[in-house]
């Protein structure tokens, strides 16, 4: 009898440690995905904001008659794209969050170019207004990349995670994926030319 009742209690004590760490798997990765879904809202809200401020900054250029129209229908065109562009938080991989930042990056550009034609416009880089929306544009920009790094390293902490043992093997059971990082543009790692 205590030949049977010592392999029993010691598959008994193991099956309770196997399942105690299976639900402290499950939970912890849980845990970790909402911390992404509420970082990636994070970096939603700030685009979102900068998409925000196009509409009012584009008018106020657009009330000097001899701005490019061309440059404004670019920032509006670009506008429209990045707004469209949505993910869920359940489906950040790699391939959408490219998808996104290609849409976002379009924008930046768009709004580069009429900043930089701006500069032949004294009169409107003296605008109150203008400046006002200009400084506040600047200051997303900042919010967007401080929302990128902490969304960055919210997934590489659910990345890791997912990726040691043996919280791999539960990942594998409950379904949970690794997520995608936000990446830098291409041509980010060479400074820009400035010519005058």
């Amino acid at each position: 009898m205590k030949n049977i009742l010592i392999p029993v209690a010691i598959l008994a004590v193991l099956g309770i440690f196997i399942y105690a760490k299976a639900v402290g798997a499950y939970n912890q990765f849980v845990q970790l995905e909402e911390g992404i879904n509420g970082q990636w809202a994070e970096v939603q809200t700030q685009y979102q904001r900068r998409a925000d401020l196009i509409p009012n900054l584009v008018n106020t250029v657009k009330g000097y008659a001899d701005f490019e129209q061309e440059t404004l229908t670019g920032v509006v065109e670009a506008r429209a794209k990045a707004t469209s562009m949505q993910i869920d938080p359940s489906n950040l991989t790699s391939e959408n969050l490219a998808q996104f930042q290609q849409a976002q990056d379009q924008l930046s550009g768009a709004l580069s170019r009429l900043l930089v034609t701006v500069e032949k416009y004294p009169d409107l880089k003296a605008n109150q207004n203008f400046l006002e929306l200009q400084a506040q544009l600047e200051g997303t920009e900042n919010r967007i990349a401080v929302a990128r790094r902490n969304f960055n390293e919210t997934v590489k902490g659910y990345n890791t995670t997912l990726r040691t043992f043996p919280n791999n093997l539960f990942a594998g059971w409950y379904g949970f994926e690794g997520k995608g990082y936000f990446e830098a543009v291409a041509g980010a790692e060479n400074a820009p030319t400035v010519q005058f």
